[in-house]
Formats: C-alpha cells, structure tokens, sequence
C-alpha cells in the first residue's frame, strides 16, 4: 500500500507564530505506511514501527497555550506537534519514542493536529486491527 499522507490543519491564528519557528505547512505532515508512522513538523521529526503503536484516539478543543507548537507535557511526558486548538489524533506507543529534544526525551504519546484526524486515527485502527492476535 502507497504512503498515506495528512497534512497538518494550521489555524490562521498561530501561523505567523509557527513560522517563527520555521514550522510550515509545507514542512509539516504525518506519514502513515504498512511498517512505520512518521511525523514531520518544521525540523521536528518523531518515528515508529507501526508494530510500536499501541492505541490512537482523537482529542479535542485544547487551550492555546497548551497546544500550539512542538510541545512537551510534565504531566504524562507525551509530545505534541500542535497546529491548531480543535483537534488531533493522540497516537500511543508500547516503547516511549523520541520527537523533542532528541534523545533526551522519550515520549509515551505523541498527538499531531491534522487536518483530518478522523482519518488519520481510522488508518492506524485499521493497522492496530491486522496484527495477528488483535
């Protein structure tokens, strides 16, 4: 199966503040394939096997300050490459990866705020669902 690509929702509002941090949309997209989940955000990058991810769901209606940017959370160590407020698909891992600072930080999530979540989240399912034992 070709690659299955989601661009990145930017809210007008935050644009200018993103593209200070050379984060674009032409720079920014996740990347779903048979074997790896990958997302790109300005010069953030995160990785995977698909066999690592664990869980997917989406999540809404962030505030600002907690979502917009390449951010990392205190609370539960996950990532977030955030575009927009409305929503994003929180991707979870078996084996924290890394998105941030590079390998300092190892992250047990990673939400990315697609234009699509929907999409995005029913793609990975589909993965999760074709594993043997699932």
């Amino acid at each position: 199966m070709a690659a299955e690509r989601f661009v990145f929702d930017f809210d007008p509002r935050f644009r200018w503040l993103l593209a200070l941090l050379g984060i674009r949309p032409s720079n920014s997209e996740g990347v779903l394939t048979d074997t790896t989940f990958a997302a790109r955000f300005g010069r953030f990058r995160a990785r995977t096997p698909v066999a690592n991810v664990k869980d997917v769901r989406i999540t809404r209606d962030y505030r600002w300050f907690k979502a917009i940017g390449p951010r990392g959370s205190a609370a539960d160590r996950g990532a977030t490459f955030g575009s927009n407020t409305r929503a994003g698909v929180c991707v979870c891992f078996h084996e924290p990866i890394t998105a941030l600072l590079g390998n300092l930080l190892r992250h047990p999530g990673l939400t990315v705020t697609v234009a699509d979540p929907e999409g995005l989240a029913a793609a990975i399912q589909r993965r999760i669902d074709a594993r043997p034992g699932s």
